[in-house]
């Protein structure tokens, strides 16, 4: 009789089965993942409203009475550190982050060899036309290596077996578990809500080369491939599981993507070779020097006429002093330890350090196509009604090359 593993490699014209399905949970796993779900939702939507009003009503009148000014996020945090509702908030916040993830592991474990096997089926046959370039010999950066981002057990780039994609399904699946009670945001909606601007802003733009940093397992690139089609997408990320379970659910998806294992900041592809640089929750994850070094590759990959546009957490100078604390506690709590450093800059001197023109340059929230499907420009920052980061719209910065 075959096993699950020789019924992937004996069909040899077959399309490649859809690796997400195989981490199938238990009734009681999938319960668990449900209850997760909507604990993060809870910490993190519902729990920082009840911090602030605690806040606003107790906690800042009361220090506001003994001289203490507390109109910047260092003071909001100095002056709640020791408060039971941020004790509180932080907890919940840190346990359901974390279990997000832990809610997967034990799916995935048990179909690791089967998710394996399709992994390398599709590295072998790439029946939709992708391709799959990893670089045993790439060090993978330590402010990667150092700590497990995001809390995710085992960071993106572990490896514990050959071929390995486990990291790849954790955090893929982890993070469809942690958005999955988030009806403001759409799957692959960071993609969606860029390639709609893109083509209304500039309907005459036809794209021939995309590139995606930090992709990932690659959802946030896939939309670009359908917004634009006929161009070529490219994927460049350090971790070879994360890649080779995107390739796998590309090639199954029948959306030929090209996944090489490279280091953003120094990338082996010719000069002026994209029309399009994007990336999602990229940059908060690495130093400052590394992002100045990653804008000027940008700046040399692109083509005249190109343009780039990087979806990020909003800069501290652009938010009011409470949502600048909101955002900076993942630098302490969620082992993000650049989030803050990389909301001090101005991404407008960023890009112009790299090479832009300020003219050119842009920073802006624009609208999620869940929360607002009839709207394509972006918001003003002192609009009416103007959504929060992640919650109705999406913060993007980046520039573009003239013709």
């Amino acid at each position: 009789m075959a096993t699950p593993a020789d019924t992937v490699t004996d069909r040899s014209n077959s399309a490649v089965p859809d690796i997400e399905a195989l981490a199938t949970p238990t009734l009681d796993e999938r319960g668990r993942q449900r209850f997760c779900s909507a604990l993060r939702r809870f910490a993190i939507q519902d729990m920082p409203e009840r911090l602030q009003q605690d806040f606003e009503e107790r906690v800042k009148p009361a220090r506001e009475a003994k001289g203490e000014r507390l109109d910047t996020a260092r003071a909001i945090d100095a002056a709640l550190a020791g408060e039971d509702s941020y004790r509180f908030y932080s907890v919940l916040r840190y346990n359901a982050q974390e279990m997000c993830f832990l809610s997967v592991q034990e799916p995935v474990e048990r179909a690791l060899p089967e998710m394996i096997e399709v992994a390398r089926d599709a590295a072998e046959r790439s029946p939709a036309g992708g391709t799959l370039r990893l670089d045993p010999a790439l060090e993978v950066p330590r402010y990667v290596t150092a700590l497990d981002v995001h809390l995710t057990p085992g960071c993106f780039h572990s490896e514990y077996a050959d071929d390995d994609v486990a990291q790849g399904a954790v955090v893929s699946l982890g993070a469809r578990v942690f958005t999955a009670s988030m009806n403001h945001r759409s799957w692959g909606g960071v993609a969606k809500v860029i390639s709609r601007w893109v083509k209304h802003a500039r309907p005459d733009f036809r794209p021939l080369r995309i590139l995606d940093l930090g992709t990932s397992s690659g959802k946030n690139l896939l939309p670009y491939v359908e917004a634009f089609p006929g161009a070529e997408a490219y994927g460049v990320d350090v971790a070879a599981p994360l890649l080779r379970y995107g390739h796998a659910l590309a090639e199954h998806e029948g959306v030929p993507i090209h996944f090489s294992q490279q280091n953003a900041e120094t990338l082996d592809f010719p000069d002026g070779h994209f029309d399009l640089i994007v990336s999602s929750f990229f940059f908060h994850e690495i130093p400052v020097k590394a992002t100045r070094r990653v804008l000027k590759e940008c700046r040399r990959l692109l083509q005249p006429g190109g343009m780039m546009v990087h979806q990020e957490l909003p800069a501290t100078g652009l938010v009011d002093a409470w949502e600048d604390y909101f955002w900076n506690w993942d630098t302490d709590n969620n082992n993000e330890p650049f989030y803050t450093a990389f909301r001090a800059e101005d991404p407008i001197a960023l890009c112009v350090e790299a090479g832009f023109d300020r003219d050119r340059c842009f920073a802006q929230i624009l609208p999620d196509v869940n929360a607002y499907p009839d709207r394509h420009g972006a918001f003003g920052w002192d609009e009416p009604g103007r959504p929060r980061h992640g919650k109705g719209g999406w913060y993007v910065f980046g520039s573009s090359l003239a013709d």
